[in-house]
């Protein structure tokens, strides 16, 4: 599969009913109206505050494949791309073939918000506070539950755990993690269980077209061991399983563009079957694949005139706020340090300089930031 054609594609036709940040199942009404001539749609249950939770099904294959989005409420780039993805399975205008061929051989399960009170409220969480990425075992949420006897129930092949990652992720070379890839682990030692060596061969897939866009901002997540996260205990369950980390790149705090590689790695992990390569060649590219750092922040102040003389760095980071259904960024102070390395979406060489942050010579970590001004050159940065 050809990347100018899928982009060609995707630039006329993504699905931009949705965009920006905050996506609700509200948004989401007129798109599933749209694919009920190839998804049978029905309810799931409901969510701890009574939501509706609905659940597409798509194809007619022996092949079974569970996706999910927004497990986190407030991770909604994937929501986009996944609806990028069934309209591009819908419209068949290119690679008609392997669109027939998938959805011959395959049964697709989405659930496109499986936490639909953390979206309304943009929290990570659901309505009782708990993270249902930590449930797996307690199964204490209805959320929880219904993931749980839907995987029993389906019995996958694949599954596909689609989430954000906030744009404190970085490789230690300096570049952003704008997509990262995991193949969780399934017991404490990490070993490679054929159900991780089966999950990363479908990485190498998304790999093969993410690269050729963006060869130094596609990442390995941690695969430490939480039985208590859904991809671990899914793997340890002996089901192949990916989770789909969608991240930063620039100026994208909308996160419009990222959900173009997510709709890549989509492609790239159903449709291009046929680009296969060997487990082992699959294993040694996946685990030649940066590992994620938690090493960034939006704005970096470098070379800064700190208290009692001493030059240092000043790391400053949005944090996402809900005002009337949009998400809104509101910067704070994220770090002060001596000695600290840390990368910026956006540096600023102060050269020895004060700045001043909201007209004050001082502040201090968790302050919010209205502006920041470099005093001796009078030019303000934000």
């Amino acid at each position: 599969m050809k990347n100018e054609h899928l982009k060609n594609w995707f630039n006329k036709n993504f699905e931009s009913r949705i965009s920006g940040r905050y996506i609700t199942l509200n948004h989401l009404d007129l798109l599933l109206k749209d694919l009920q001539e190839i998804a049978k749609i029905e309810i799931l249950g409901l969510s701890e505050n009574g939501l509706e939770i609905p659940i597409l099904k798509i194809g007619n294959g022996s092949k079974k494949v569970l996706a999910w989005s927004q497990m986190h409420g407030n991770e909604s780039t994937t929501t986009k791309g996944v609806f990028d993805f069934l309209k591009f399975l819908n419209s068949k205008e290119i690679y008609k073939s392997e669109i027939d061929l998938f959805l011959k051989t395959h049964t697709f399960f989405v659930i496109p918000i499986l936490n639909p009170d953390g979206a309304i409220l943009n929290t990570r969480e659901n309505f009782n506070k708990i993270d249902l990425n930590r449930d797996a075992q307690l199964q204490t949420q209805r959320e929880s539950l219904l993931l749980r006897g839907c995987f029993d129930s389906i019995k996958p092949n694949l599954c596909l755990n689609l989430h954000d990652q906030r744009s404190i992720f970085g490789f230690a070379n300096g570049n952003p993690a704008t997509i990262s890839f995991l193949a969780p682990a399934a017991e404490k030692s990490r070993k490679i269980t054929l159900a991780r060596k089966i999950a990363i061969g479908y990485i190498n897939r998304a790999v093969q077209l993410l690269e050729i866009e963006i060869p130094n901002n596609i990442g390995r997540f941690d695969d430490s061991f939480n039985i208590n996260c859904v991809g671990d205990s899914f793997t340890a369950l002996e089901t192949p399983t990916i989770l789909v980390e969608a991240g930063h790149l620039g100026d994208d705090y909308s996160r419009d563009s990222s959900r173009y590689y997510v709709f890549l790695a989509l492609v790239g992990i159903l449709l291009s079957a046929s680009e296969n390569i060997s487990l082992d060649k699959a294993m040694k590219n996946y685990f030649h694949l940066p590992e994620n750092e938690k090493n960034f922040n939006d704005i970096v102040l470098i070379n800064v005139l700190l208290e009692k003389g001493k030059l240092g760095t000043v790391g400053c980071q949005f944090k996402e706020v809900l005002n009337e259904n949009v998400v809104e960024f509101q910067l704070i102070v994220d770090s002060i340090s001596n000695n600290q390395k840390i990368y910026g979406h956006k540096i600023f060489d102060l050269q020895g300089n004060r700045v001043l942050i909201n007209s004050q010579e001082s502040y201090h970590i968790g302050q919010k930031i209205e502006s920041i001004f470099d005093e001796t050159h009078k030019n303000s940065i934000y």
